[in-house]
């Protein structure tokens, strides 16, 4: 763990905790590109090896069944189905705010609009190696079904016993999805890209997952869409000296048990509470070794001496999560530029959009959030663009289509305007059909409109 005044820090600790996991998913590339290769040309044998090798058991049917979900349902209480619910409706409550809708316009004679349409399919990638996650099933396969998506896969890893983790299974069960696979790690990746005789291809693969996770999305992005780069989680908390030393070494030790590679950074205007926080992280009890490993080796408490100077190492850091937890943290919302999610006061542990609040906690992390936005209903649809031209409006426009398009060499690109604009508008088009618009005879009466359809009949 790092202690220091942020102004202090040598350059290569400075390097480290900027780059925090950047530097591990570049180690680990070599093996996952091998993982990706043997599926892609094997298919479900390359699964099995890799299931074997990694979670230590033999799976033959990836595929979850409807008996493996009423065994896991029986394992599940009532108390925790209850919460995954609630939790169920307040994400999807949020998530449907975002939801758009298609619309047009109409300038000049021309209908211009977008629709949206969802993807056909998607697939979900939920953690499973040394926790159970089904949070993640919600936050990822509920503004997938917002959205409108015909099929959503879970893929996760089995257990020793050959099963699914029965809080996963009843997570999808609650959300309603399509399909799920025991599969883990790079392997399913590359499952969900390539296809394998079990496994059906999907056009998105979106999810948090471990640096062998994170690498295999980057390496398959050639092949099918992936989400934000969601790697080893993160915190960033920035407090002044009202803030409780005890409730912030909690909220570091909370984002520390999800992962070894996890960073916890502390930034503070009092050295005084950075450093009654560092003994609260050395006499806390932490119970997983995960969390213990990552405090050592990826936390720090870094002293500054005005909040806007941990104002701009935030906006440089770029966390996936940024607490504020100083006396007016509102006041402090419009200097924020980068950050996956944020959250406000003392009250607000990042546990919050982990689990209930309705927000995603599917967030780019290892500084992406300088580009990339949490996982939401946009992730889910397309944006497709439509356009109608009547032959009125395209005269309008006509002339600056043809003087750009021969500006830039595009000469078909001219002549396919200029050939429209420049006939009459009842002479036929090469196919033998008439090219005058809907618009030519629109202001016609009914005895006009007869006579100009005598001529246009005298003309076939």
């Amino acid at each position: 763990m790092i202690f220091s005044h942020l102004k202090e820090l040598a350059p290569e600790e400075y390097k480290k905790i900027m780059n925090r996991a950047k530097a591990d998913i570049q180690n680990v590339l070599p093996s996952v590109e091998q993982i990706l290769k043997d599926v892609k040309e094997k298919g479900d044998e390359a699964l099995r090896y890799y299931t074997k090798e990694f979670d230590n058991t033999e799976i033959q049917d990836f595929r979850v069944y409807k008996e493996e979900f009423k065994e896991a349902k029986k394992k599940v209480s009532r108390e925790i189905r209850e919460a995954l619910q609630k939790a169920q409706k307040n994400i999807e409550f949020f998530h449907k705010q975002q939801l758009g809708k298609s619309w047009f316009y109409t300038r000049g004679g021309a209908r211009i609009g977008q629709i949206l349409k969802p993807l056909e399919s998607v697939g979900c990638y939920i953690p499973g190696g040394r926790a159970a996650y089904p949070s993640t099933v919600l936050m990822t396969v509920i503004p997938a079904k917002v959205a409108g998506v015909e099929r959503v896969v879970c893929i996760t890893p089995p257990r020793k016993d050959k099963k699914a983790n029965e809080l996963v299974l009843a997570a999808c069960e609650i959300c309603g999805v399509d399909e799920v696979y025991k599969v883990g790690g790079a392997q399913a990746i590359a499952a969900l890209a390539f296809g394998t005789q079990s496994i059906p291809k999907v056009d998105k693969i979106v999810g948090p997952g471990n640096i062998y996770v994170t690498a295999a999305k980057k390496l398959v992005s050639d092949y099918v869409a992936v989400d934000n780069p969601a790697g080893p989680s993160e915190v960033l908390i920035l407090a002044d000296d009202a803030a409780d030393a005890e409730l912030l070494a909690l909220d570091m030790i909370a984002q520390a048990e999800h992962d070894p590679n996890s960073s916890s950074v502390l930034i503070t205007t009092s050295k005084e509470l950075g450093a009654q926080v560092v003994r609260n992280l050395k006499n806390l009890r932490i119970e997983r070794a995960e969390a213990r490993t990552s405090l050592m080796n990826n936390a720090a408490v870094l002293i500054v001496d005005k909040l806007e100077h941990g104002i701009k190492f935030c906006n440089e850091y770029a966390p996936e999560h940024l607490q504020i937890v100083v006396r007016k943290p509102k006041a402090l919302l419009d200097k924020i530029k980068n950050a996956g999610s944020i959250f406000l006061g003392a009250y607000t542990p990042v546990a919050c959009g982990d689990y209930v609040s309705g927000t995603n906690h599917v967030l780019p992390t290892m500084g992406y959030a300088r580009t990339y936005s949490g996982l939401s209903v946009n992730d889910f649809v397309k944006f497709i663009s439509v356009q109608e031209f009547s032959r009125g409006a395209l005269k309008k426009i006509g002339k600056s289509i043809i003087t750009l398009a021969e500006a830039e060499g595009l000469h078909g690109h001219a002549e396919s305007v200029r050939k429209r604009i420049e006939m009459s508008p009842f002479e036929k088009s090469p196919r033998g059909k008439l090219l005058a618009s809907a618009s030519t005879t629109a202001g016609l009466g009914r005895g006009a409109r007869s006579a100009a359809t005598k001529r246009r009949m005298l003309r076939l």
